[in-house]
């Protein structure tokens, strides 16, 4: 059929909803949002309903200025981190020359480049598993960079980001922070030095909001205005009343949030430990998540078991990379100590020695 548009979509990961699973497979957060997120919902008027949401989203952009020490014309308030990353492209990305990323990292990249019909060139990951930034000096028309990396866990040091950035001046260079509180040092306060920086956050991740549904860009206000356009072009009511209010009080509670990811950090370098009793291997995470895997175990095999068990972890069958590794999001302690032993049965119940 002539005009139709073929695009292969970003395949999330599953939605089980099951009463006792052990959901390990998107990344989430295990523990509640704070309460001060609880009573802004539990107070919230619902007679504003009538009305439309606001434009601006300036009581979020306030609290975020207050967190960041930066005035409200560096955010950029989206629907979720994915929709902000979306504006970024359109808006930064309007090259003839290809924008690089890592070949694997999340997935969406590539998904928007091509429905944006942006071209783009992926640069392979060391054997290691780690972005390689020489290989991005070359000729492009912007850079995008998760870090610390998913699927893989790990972090450029901000001494690294820094190189990136003096060495690209005359093009946007995206750092998506998504993980970075579990990690250490964000980018934003390179802001200041380097204006062609723009940073991604969420609140799906460390503030247990993921189905809240907000994210934002941080960046040089002249540059922010640039992808405001592009949202009031798309959709400038993306943020809802309720979502705006919930994640304001989310900012004014960061000592909450510290202690949880400081929580989340502590089980995810127990439980990489614990792991290796059973022969089991995984990368040094910086995230809430870890990628494992086993010498001589078919991770295909473990996956379909885990499953059995009511445990949902992500297996990424499309990348020959990935074929024989996990990625196991971090769950509570408790949690944890189950698919820890439930690995270890499953090592045993194949006879490996470890």
């Amino acid at each position: 059929m002539k005009g139709i548009r073929k695009i292969t979509p970003y395949i999330p990961g599953e939605q089980p909803d099951y009463p006792h699973m052990i959901k390990l497979n998107t990344n989430e957060n295990p523990y509640p949002p704070s309460p001060k997120v609880a009573s802004a919902l539990k107070h919230f008027d619902t007679e504003q309903l009538k009305r439309y949401s606001s434009i601006d989203n300036l009581s979020l952009k306030k609290a975020l200025g207050k967190k960041y020490g930066l005035s409200s014309d560096h955010f950029l308030i989206g629907n979720g981190s994915d929709e902000v990353l979306a504006f970024c492209f359109l808006a930064f990305f309007n090259s003839s020359d290809p924008i690089l990323f890592p070949d694997i990292t999340y997935g969406f990249y590539k998904v928007w480049a091509d429905l944006f019909q942006i071209p783009f060139k992926e640069i392979p990951l060391t054997d290691d598993f780690e972005i390689d930034l020489e290989a991005y000096n070359q000729l492009n028309g912007g850079i995008i960079i998760a870090n610390p990396n998913a699927p893989t866990g790990l972090f450029k040091s901000f001494t690294e980001i820094k190189y990136l950035l003096k060495k690209h001046p005359e093009v946007i260079v995206i750092i998506d922070e998504a993980y970075i509180d579990f990690a250490g040092h964000s980018a934003v306060s390179l802001l200041d030095n380097y204006p062609n920086l723009i940073v991604i956050r969420t609140f799906s991740k460390s503030s247990s909001l993921a189905g809240l549904r907000v994210g934002y860009a941080i960046g040089n206000p002249k540059y922010i205005q640039i992808a405001e356009s592009i949202k009031s072009s798309f959709n400038p009511y993306s943020v809802d009343m309720l979502a705006e209010r919930l994640a304001v009080a989310a900012v004014e509670d960061e000592e909450y949030y510290v202690e949880l990811s400081k929580k989340i950090c502590k089980t995810r370098d127990w439980f990489a430990e614990s792991i290796k009793t059973f022969g089991f291997s995984s990368f040094v995470s910086k995230t809430n998540f870890v990628l494992l895997t086993h010498p001589n175990l078919n991770s295909e095999d473990l996956y379909h078991y885990l499953e059995t068990q009511d445990v949902f972890v992500r297996y990424f069958s499309k990348i020959e990379r990935l074929k024989n590794y996990l990625r196991v999001s971090i769950g509570t302690q408790e949690e944890m100590e189950k698919v820890a032993q439930l690995i270890g049965n499953f090592a045993k119940d194949n006879h490996r020695d470890f």
